[in-house]
């Protein structure tokens, strides 16, 4: 059977936008000096470090401005009132790291999603994949991109048409990228574990600030009891419990808000990033499965590994 020639759309090593595919200069942790995370993982020191930052700027505008005006001054109060810090502080820090690590997270898929324009594989009807197509598929994938194993899409056609190369076995592509497909599923879950954690880290820090307002409330309160009818004493025993009952109610208010909105964030980005691994299936099927050439002695065990592929 003749090998058709491969005819780029465009000049090898560069993608729709004209530039070469490099994770390791375009990653957004990169790009700031940290090391980073896999395909859509974060790194978890970066989130730290913008949680902490992103903490002190809450309370220096607090501090500096919202406590200046009269609409504002009542959250400014929360946020700055002495018995609140033990809960507030790390539930906030908490809260800016979730919100830093779905920041980058979208970063990250963004640049994933950009090797869905490469053309990879050849759009021609009549080409197909063989032993002898398939390393000049490989040497065109790489020209594209610095490492294809930085890409979600890239890494899984890589490891399949390897096995093609090597091997020649045309049923072993469709349960390699069968496997692969699995494999960057689970990759995706477990990179919401912290995510998860802080979802359920921060109501607890709130439950723990309820449950110190309300001690305090207590304790106030049995100060108000033991008073005499002295009116100024008991005045004075009031505040102190009504400044428990505002900690204990301000705390799990704010750790509320804080884990709805990021519970509902993780919610968004999960369906994006389902919605990507999806895409990349779809590509495989059209780009990879459908183009290869189906050996006699292939012929039955790579049909059945295509309708196997994940869709």
């Amino acid at each position: 059977m003749p090998q058709f020639p491969i005819k780029p759309s465009k000049p090898p090593g560069i993608s729709a936008t004209g530039d070469l595919l490099a994770w390791t200069q375009s990653d957004i942790e990169n790009r700031l000096g940290f090391r980073g995370g896999r395909h859509t993982n974060v790194n978890h020191l970066l989130a730290l470090i913008i949680g902490i930052l992103g903490t002190v700027i809450v309370y220096g505008l607090s501090v500096s401005v919202l406590q200046r005006f009269p609409y504002t001054e009542p959250v400014a109060a929360m946020i700055l009132r002495p018995s609140n810090q033990y809960t507030m502080v790390p539930a906030t820090i908490f809260f800016f790291a979730g919100i830093a690590v779905l920041l980058l997270k979208a970063r990250k898929l963004g640049f994933q999603r950009r090797a869905l324009d490469l053309a990879a594989v050849p759009d021609e009807p009549e080409f197909t994949l063989t032993e002898g197509t398939a390393a000049t598929v490989l040497s065109r994938m790489h020209s594209m991109v610095d490492q294809t194993r930085y890409f979600i899409l890239l890494n899984r056609i890589d490891r399949a048409l390897s096995n093609l190369r090597n091997i020649g076995q045309v049923n072993d592509v469709s349960t390699i990228l069968r496997a692969q497909a699995v494999n960057d599923e689970d990759q995706v879950a477990s990179s919401y574990t912290l995510l998860n954690g802080l979802v359920w880290a921060i109501p607890v820090l709130g439950f723990i600030g309820t449950v110190q307002g309300l001690s305090m409330a207590i304790g106030q309160f049995t100060q108000t009891l033991q008073a005499s009818g002295d009116v100024a004493v008991i005045r004075t025993s009031l505040q102190g419990v009504t400044a428990g009952l505002a900690t204990a109610f301000e705390t799990t208010l704010i750790a509320l808000v804080f884990a709805l909105v990021l519970q509902l964030w993780i919610t968004f980005m999960q369906k994006r990033e389902m919605a990507f691994l999806d895409e990349c299936n779809d590509y495989c099927h059209s780009h990879v499965v459908s183009k290869l050439r189906l050996l006699a002695g292939d012929e039955s065990g790579a049909r059945g590994g295509d309708r196997d592929l994940v869709k």
